[in-house]
């Protein structure tokens, strides 16, 4: 596997909870108390979820997903939600606040995932035990004698993990049964090759050893018999893997914590879609003649933007260079930032580029993994979607799509100053619960506010870490990857609730949104195996920009951009709209 890692970290500003003075410290600090609790609990009925964010006291713990389990989850949300009546919301300090409000909606989609989504009946991909093992020898929080022991002893489970998964599933969507079966068998290999790997890394004994291997072949045996049974399941009138308009909105309620309705953020990414189309032809009219001499500019919209993107589109790396090409840029957003000071850099964490792993293939082509909040000197990933295998015209296809320029974007999105920075902070806030408690709109907000942001300070790879303007091509190519995101709305809202068909989307996509065809159908794909988290993307960053943008108007000349951006991230990863509270202009630094 081809690796570089590239250290980076990022300087926290601590937010300082200005009301802490004003209001009762007995309530705080009873408040206080209850989260430490809480958190301990959470992490008993969740063991998978705390080894995933790097309390690692339940490594060899592995739930069996059955009924018995759920009305344990059941009975900690209503004990939980009974002990938070006890505190009086007004008198917490701002901060306490926020998390008052993330700890009740965790509790209350945890309820309604039971008691009315129902997903552990309809997806089956929803079982998978593969990336938490995978996590277990991949990341070196304790040494691998122990990991793998903890390893040998969660393997116990497996078999009886996969038969309450097959109690469970009843009447799955044809999509999510798919996907389970890919996914899960993509995941052999860390009970194979993976395994192996690390065994030859340890000083167990050969006993020992043995034993982890001969339970390995049981594991093996327990995913593939699981697979299999999916693949021979009787299903002649599955669910549809449409949510629909009631159980959306409240996903959406729950999931992205907006002061959005669903609805309402779908009319906007409407009105914002046809804002785009406009920028993006006014830049194809002034380009045209560069690039198309002599040729008459089409009289309708979509067609000339089209050629024009169509035209720079062909400036792409090739299929056994595309990993490289990110991990060349990233040291030049680095040295960019540094040189407009955006946000202050400090050479301590690594971010590792590594080829997506097999078990997390079919849903996204560029993802962060990153360390949870215990794990702050883990790793973080930055998973790449490998193009091996792939036909000429497929990979061509993928190569124009993430072209010169919108790979430039994905890596400000995925990487600097986008999620690897934004989650570095989210772990080193002074709020646990804002860590594990992620609002996942904040995040992915964040990550589309860098793209806008970087552009406007200037940023162009094709110009320098000096550059003081990017050029029409590459504005003009940022208006099509924020047309992606808005449009990821437009396609999940109308997909789940207005049951928009495959053609319908092809149609948004590849004509209306300017997407090669590879990158549309594998958008259909994901919006057939997830719902709601399409919407993250414009709903977070409709809502930064515009708090950036009011605070900026009211502050004037003491407004400064890089303060404005350590203090909304000091907050972690809480909803925008609770941010939002906090800072008032009063609370944010004036520039020196």
């Amino acid at each position: 596997m081809n690796r570089i890692a590239i250290l980076l970290g990022f300087f926290i500003l601590v937010c300082m909870d200005t009301t802490n003075a004003k209001m009762p410290a007995g309530m705080d600090a009873r408040f206080d108390n209850y989260k430490e609790n809480f958190v301990l609990e959470l992490w008993k009925v969740y063991p998978g979820w705390a080894s995933s964010v790097g309390y690692h006291k339940y490594d060899s713990v592995l739930v069996i997903p059955d009924e018995a389990s759920r009305n344990r989850e059941l009975t900690f949300c209503k004990a939980e939600l009974d002990s938070l009546k006890k505190f009086k919301l007004a008198e917490l300090s701002d901060l306490n606040k926020i998390d008052y409000h993330l700890i009740e909606n965790q509790l209350k989609y945890a309820q309604w995932g039971i008691n009315e989504e129902k997903a552990y009946e309809w997806n089956p991909a929803s079982y998978n035990v593969s990336e938490s093992f995978a996590n277990m020898l991949g990341n070196d929080y304790a040494d691998i004698n122990t990991r793998l022991r903890n390893f040998y002893t969660r393997m116990d489970a497996v078999s009886d993990y996969y038969s309450a998964a097959k109690h469970n599933i009843k009447n799955p969507t044809k999509e999510h049964t798919t996907l389970a079966m890919e996914q899960n068998s993509g995941g052999l290999s860390v009970f194979t090759d993976d395994l192996n790997e690390a065994l030859k890394k340890s000083t167990l004994r050969d006993t020992e050893q043995a034993a982890i291997k001969e339970r390995a072949i049981q594991v093996v045996s327990a995913i593939k018999r699981y697979t299999s049974w999916l693949g021979k399941l009787p299903n002649a009138n599955p669910r549809s893997f449409r949510l629909g308009s009631e159980l959306y909105a409240k996903k959406f309620q729950y999931e992205i914590q907006s002061g959005y309705t669903a609805e309402q953020i779908y009319k906007k990414a409407l009105e914002h879609k046809d804002e785009l189309l406009v920028k993006m032809h006014d830049i194809t009219t002034k380009l045209w003649p560069k690039y198309m001499a002599g040729k008459p500019i089409p009289g309708d919209r979509s067609l000339a933007i089209r050629q024009m993107i169509d035209v720079l589109s062909l400036n792409h790396t090739q299929p056994d260079s595309f990993q490289a090409a990110i991990e060349h840029q990233l040291p030049e957003l680095v040295a960019f930032i540094k040189n407009k000071d955006l946000i202050y850099i400090d050479p301590s964490k690594p971010l590792v580029v590594r080829k997506e792993p097999a078990y997390m293939a079919g849903v996204a082509g560029a993802s962060i993994n990153a360390p949870g909040p215990y794990d702050k000197n883990g790793n973080t990933y930055y998973n790449v979607g490998s193009l091996s295998g792939w036909d000429k015209d497929k990979a061509e296809s993928y190569l124009r799509e993430y072209n010169h320029y919108i790979l430039q974007i994905l890596n400000i999105h995925e990487a600097i100053p986008g999620h690897y920075t934004q989650l570095v902070y989210a772990n080193q806030s002074p709020s646990i619960i804002k860590s594990i408690l992620g609002n996942n709109a904040m995040i992915e907000g964040w990550a589309v506010y860098g793209e806008r942001m970087m552009l406007e300070n200037g940023y162009d790879g094709d110009r320098g870490v000096n550059s003081t303007e990017a050029s029409p091509e590459m504005w003009l190519m940022y208006y099509k990857w924020n047309l992606r995101s808005t449009c990821n709305t437009i396609l999940d809202y109308s997909v789940h609730t207005k049951n928009m068909s495959k053609e319908e989307a092809m149609n948004l996509l590849v004509n209306e949104a300017f997407q090669q065809q590879a990158e549309a159908e594998g958008k259909w794909n994901r919006v057939s195996v997830t719902q709601v988290q399409l919407d993250c993307y414009f709903t977070g960053y409709t809502e930064i920009y515009d708090l950036r943008q009011s605070l900026k108007e009211s502050m004037g000349a003491k407004f400064n951009l890089k303060k404005f951006h350590e203090q909304f991230l000091s907050y972690g990863s809480a909803p925008v709209k609770y941010i939002r509270e906090l800072m008032a202009p009063v609370n944010i630094p004036a520039g020196r």
